[in-house]
């Protein structure tokens, strides 16, 4: 098999493709021969070390995959050799030809999903699909403010918030990004590099968002959280940006207002079995068209670095996979 390696932490370039043996299924496992592994913001994070939990050296990124079982291990009986798959576990491993996983780690994939989009798909509107209908459940008609709307994580946010029969604002940093924005549902789009973010909010809206979903943090959080209304809620998902943002509390208390951290990749280790049916429920939207996740832009496997580039140079629009 080949795999991307990471055995020093630091820039995408000094990650390194090795060849090694094929691995072998160990009981209540499988083989996933990977077809598609999404390329997200905190497999960069990971390579550099400035991730909140640091792997151990040496490892390879990647955590979401999919691909077609090739083997099973004793005892599995839940999945068969040929099935097609995604993995729904928050591990790392999927910058490889094979992955061995958990068999409970693994969501049948629908013939209507093609690999591409259920690797790029799931660590974003998975996330989003937590946010929104278990940490802070969004109601119809309610306002719901983008940040970083262009990219994956925005772009899913739009969709599900639309899919959820919220109205979307979709604030992000250039015309092409937010042309994406209104293409995946929301009904304004604004430049808050350019336009005065809370204003515009509060124009659009007359009391203000219910809701923030912030992928960035940085400059605009403050804005952001200003442009909420009465007993609004801010979702605090990470921090794109770069910036950790310091928020002034004041403006949380006297509005009655809430800051929500979300973390699907912690909480679907806490909750397996309950990670497993929302990935499955976002997979069984997206194959019948409720949900809408764009095709990603690909690349060969030996390209990890020049993908994960991309993604900190923040010049991709959408989501970006690797192609094993």
């Amino acid at each position: 098999m080949r795999r991307i390696a990471c055995r020093e932490f630091g820039p995408p370039d000094r990650l390194v493709l090795e060849e090694v043996p094929d691995p072998g299924p160990g009981p209540g496992q499988v083989v996933v021969g990977v077809r598609a592994v999404g390329v997200s913001f905190v497999d960069g994070l990971m390579v550099s070390g400035a991730y909140q939990l640091k792997p151990r050296l040496p490892f390879t990124p990647g955590l979401v995959a999919a691909g077609e079982v090739l083997d099973v291990g004793e005892g599995v009986s839940s999945v068969a050799r040929g099935s097609r798959v995604v993995s729904s576990s928050f591990d790392l491993g999927g910058y490889a030809t094979h992955r061995v996983l958990p068999s409970d780690a693994v969501v049948p994939l629908p013939d209507a999903v093609s690999f591409e989009v259920a690797a790029t798909a799931v660590e974003s509107y998975a996330t989003v699909l937590f946010a929104l209908t278990t940490r802070a459940a969004v109601r119809p008609g309610e306002w719901v403010l983008v940040l970083g709307a262009g990219g994956g994580i925005g772009l899913a946010a739009v969709d599900v918030a639309r899919s959820l029969g919220a109205r979307v604002i979709a604030a992000a940093s250039s015309q092409a990004k937010r042309a994406a924005a209104m293409n995946a549902g929301a009904q304004v789009a604004v430049d808050y590099q350019t336009e005065d973010l809370k204003a515009r909010v509060r124009e659009v809206t007359g009391a203000g968002a219910d809701l923030v979903i912030d992928p960035v943090g940085g400059e605009a959080a403050e804005p952001a959280l200003r442009s909420l209304r009465g007993l609004g809620r801010y979702l605090v998902v990470g921090f794109a940006g770069g910036t950790i943002p310091r928020l002034p509390l004041n403006r949380v208390l006297l509005e009655n207002r809430a800051i929500i951290g979300v973390d699907w990749g912690a909480w679907s280790r806490q909750d397996p079995a309950g990670n497993t049916e929302l990935v499955a429920r976002l997979l069984d939207a997206v194959a019948a068209g409720s949900l809408h996740p764009v095709a990603p832009v690909t690349y060969p496997l030996e390209r990890a670095a020049d993908a994960l580039n991309e993604l900190a140079g923040r010049r991709v629009t959408g989501k970006l996979a690797l192609l094993p």
